[in-house]
């Protein structure tokens, strides 16, 4: 009787066959995964074009693209005030590929300003590093209102309680929170009126529909040397940009602090290597002479000798600084 059974080489030839799709679907063993990044990186700026995020990325891209060896491409995804754009890379996944370039706004204070957010920031977010801090400057109009100092601004608005206004680009944004912050330690009452962008606000003190502002020096330095406006106070220390223009501890406003900053994140869980990697390309970058300059000549310095241990440390400290201030403005956004 004949023996039905395969030769064996058949058989292996059989499980060869067999095993080869289960094989394709298992993960490559880890020294055979790519190194990050072997791909071009996505860096979304979650405002418009032309704004101070917008800039800081657009400096900092072609840096980052030559010491990662990859190109990082710069996408503006708008709307809530930052939100949509932060919320974008939160929900992207954790594999290096998609990083935002957030503002304080979006990463701290959006979660005492927003009664419904759609990503948690500690959770859904994984800091890499700061890229610059953002002064602020207070300045107000001269078309109609002769106030020279912080505390003549006080007066008059002590002797017209409610009458002055001031400008903001946007409700919850660090210009808003600036000028509560000012109402709250003087003790006054003003009118807050939120404009779309920090041009529409610097066109309203201009004009002299409001009264006051506060916003980057660089934005107001231009209408102030015109004669338009008048700085009147630096935030927290002179800047190098205005060195004329008192600090709030010179004004008689010690506790006062305006300002602003970005940073890098990603989406929550990124794996911690991906994390230091770039948040050394982030300090090599920022560190470059010609990058700094830039950066500084355009009022918002770079923060230096941040890793990523010392930034979450600067995280936990903003985000018991700034939820009192939102409450006490009265901000919310639906």
């Amino acid at each position: 009787m004949r023996d039905s059974k395969p030769p064996a080489s058949i058989m292996l030839r059989r499980r060869s066959l067999l095993a080869a799709p289960l094989a394709a679907t298992l993960p490559l063993p880890a020294a055979a995964q790519p190194a990050w990044p072997a791909r071009p990186i996505r860096f979304v700026v979650p405002l418009g074009p032309g704004g101070a995020t917008d800039i800081v990325m657009r400096i900092l891209a072609p840096k980052l693209s030559e010491i990662l060896g990859q190109s990082c491409i710069v996408e503006n995804r708008v709307g809530a005030g930052g939100v949509v754009g932060t919320d974008n890379v939160a929900k992207s996944a954790p594999d290096g590929y998609s990083f935002v370039h957030a503002s304080v706004s979006s990463v701290i204070i959006a979660s005492s300003l927003y009664k419904t957010l759609p990503y948690d920031p500690e959770r859904d977010l994984t800091a890499i590093s700061p890229s610059v801090f953002v002064p602020l400057t207070l300045s107000v109009t001269t078309k109609n209102f002769a106030v020279t100092s912080v505390q003549e601004l006080i007066a008059t608005m002590k002797a017209a309680p409610g009458k002055l206004s001031f400008a903001s680009n946007g409700t919850g944004a660090t210009s808003h929170l600036a000028g509560s912050n000012l109402l709250r330690l003087s003790g006054c009452e003003a009118v807050h009126i939120p404009y779309r962008s920090g041009a529409e606000a610097l066109a309203a003190l201009v004009n002299g529909d409001v009264q006051f502002a506060f916003d980057i020096a660089v934005l107001h330095r231009e209408q102030a040397k015109a004669g338009h406006i008048r700085m009147i106070m630096a935030t927290p220390d002179r800047q190098p940009l205005i060195p004329e223009v008192p600090n709030n501890t010179e004004a008689g406003l010690p506790a006062l602090k305006a300002y602003s900053w970005f940073g890098i994140f990603g989406p929550g869980g990124l794996p911690k290597p991906i994390v230091d990697k770039l948040a050394a390309a982030m300090a090599q970058a920022l560190a470059d002479p010609a990058i700094r300059e830039r950066l500084e000549q355009s009022g918002m310095p770079p923060m230096l000798d941040y890793d990523p241990g010392k930034f979450a440390t600067f995280m936990a400290e903003e985000r018991n600084f700034w939820p009192p201030i939102v409450r006490a403005s009265g901000a919310t956004v639906q």
